[in-house]
């Protein structure tokens, strides 16, 4: 009887393990059929928490067993055993959820990533467009600038001209029988000294280059080697006006071809040259000018540097003819100031020059020496020795209104040589400076 009822208990133990291990089975069963679109992650997460489930059945088993004789062993390893399968079977539900969850991110993670494609290609196009629109922006802004300074440089006035010293002391008013455009102009017979015509002659203004005469009489008076090599030293280059020269420094020439090119072209840096090279330097140099000009008896007559550059070399229309007077006695004077034209090798360059006077270059004037001059404070100048009508005519222009009046001005002068045969005729000699 015993052996019999033990018997049926172990069966009963038996028929509820089993039991317990079908329906922990069945339980796991269920969330693979919710998982079934899974992936194969979630199927083998399921199939993790369906192994872990068996070893618990087993432990249940087994511990049923060992507590058989006990009837209340075996209900709490059935409760047991319940509560098992139903964590397991929330595990395996869970487990069928978060492969849900994960199918679903993958899924969206492929959606986000064609999203984030897609962005990129829009925002790239974006891009492009804003820049295209911000370089027609610019053009259109830059357009709109030139435009507006080309309306304000055209509606803009130009810069009034800078007055000479002449214009400042109202003397280009005045007037004169020959309507000369030169402030200050003379013309006198050189043989017989008879003053032909006069306008404001004893006025003391710059003369520019007409400096240079002095220059060169007086090198030519020291008859020093015209063959003699000099060399263009930055000391020869023009700070004060700022004005160009093709002798660059480090140029050497003779001191023949200086001349040449100083008193023909008004050539500032060989003046300058000339000057600083002569003996006892630049400073002896001028101050053998000034006691020439003295000699000469040039009372007016000032020199600072022996170029022109400098507005505080001054003279008068009357110091002047006489200045041309006695340089137009000089035969090297009178060559190199009437020259037409002259190549200087610089180098492995030829350079050519040209007389700045154009009147040197017509056969129907007689011209025996000249120089011409040009500084803004000084105005166009013009001094000349020619042959007019049977006479050694001196004419002197200072601060003639343009580049070519002062030549226009010596034409209307030796017409009215040739046709008037003029005495003496004077105006515009109010000045009291």
């Amino acid at each position: 009887m015993a052996l019999a009822a033990l018997g049926n208990r172990w069966t009963r133990l038996w028929r509820d393990g089993i039991g317990a291990i079908s329906i922990g089975l069945a339980l796991a069963a269920t969330p693979a059929m919710y998982a079934h679109a899974a992936p194969k992650k979630a199927a083998k997460s399921a199939e993790t928490h369906k192994a872990a489930a068996k070893p618990a059945a087993k432990s249940a088993t087994k511990s049923a067993a060992a507590k058989a004789p006990a009837a209340k062993s075996a209900a709490v390893a059935k409760a047991d055993s319940r509560k098992d399968s139903r964590n397991n079977s929330k595990r395996a539900v869970a487990a069928g959820k978060g492969a849900e969850k994960v199918a679903a991110h993958a899924k969206g993670g492929k959606s986000g990533a064609k999203g984030n494609e897609r962005l990129k290609v829009a925002v790239g196009g974006t891009k492009a467009q804003s820049r295209a629109q911000q370089r027609a922006e610019r053009l259109a802004a830059r357009e709109n600038r030139v435009a507006l300074r080309s309306a304000v440089h055209t509606q803009r006035e130009a810069p009034a001209p800078r007055l000479s010293m002449a214009q400042m002391a109202g003397l280009h008013h005045s007037g004169d029988p020959l309507d000369l455009k030169s402030s200050v102009a003379l013309v006198l017979d050189q043989d017989t000294r008879e003053v032909l015509f006069s306008k404001n002659d004893h006025a003391v203004l710059p003369i520019a280059s007409i400096t240079k005469l002095m220059t060169g009489l007086l090198v030519s008076e020291a008859r020093l080697p015209l063959d003699e090599m000099v060399t263009i030293t930055e000391e020869d280059v023009d700070y004060e006006k700022g004005s160009s020269s093709r002798l660059a420094v480090g140029t050497t020439l003779t001191r023949g071809e200086l001349m040449h090119l100083a008193l023909m072209s008004s050539e500032n840096r060989a003046a300058h040259a000339l000057g600083r090279s002569y003996p006892g330097g630049l400073q002896r140099f001028v101050t053998l000018m000034n006691n020439r000009a003295a000699t000469l008896g040039m009372r007016d007559t000032r020199y600072v540097e022996p170029t022109g550059l400098s507005s505080s070399n001054r003279s008068s229309a009357v110091d002047l003819a006489t200045l041309v007077a006695t340089a137009s006695q000089d035969p090297l004077m009178r060559q190199l100031t009437t020259s037409q034209g002259y190549e200087v090798a610089v180098g492995s360059r030829v350079l050519q020059y040209n007389n700045t006077n154009r009147l040197v270059h017509k056969p129907d004037w007689q011209i025996g020496l000249q120089k011409t001059g040009y500084i803004s404070e000084a105005g166009q100048c013009l001094v000349m020795q020619a042959r007019v009508a049977g006479r050694k005519v001196i004419m002197v222009f200072l601060d003639s209104t343009g580049k070519y009046s002062r030549l226009a001005d010596a034409e209307r002068v030796r017409r009215w040589v040739e046709n008037e045969r003029p005495a003496a005729t004077f105006a515009g000699n109010g000045y009291a400076g």
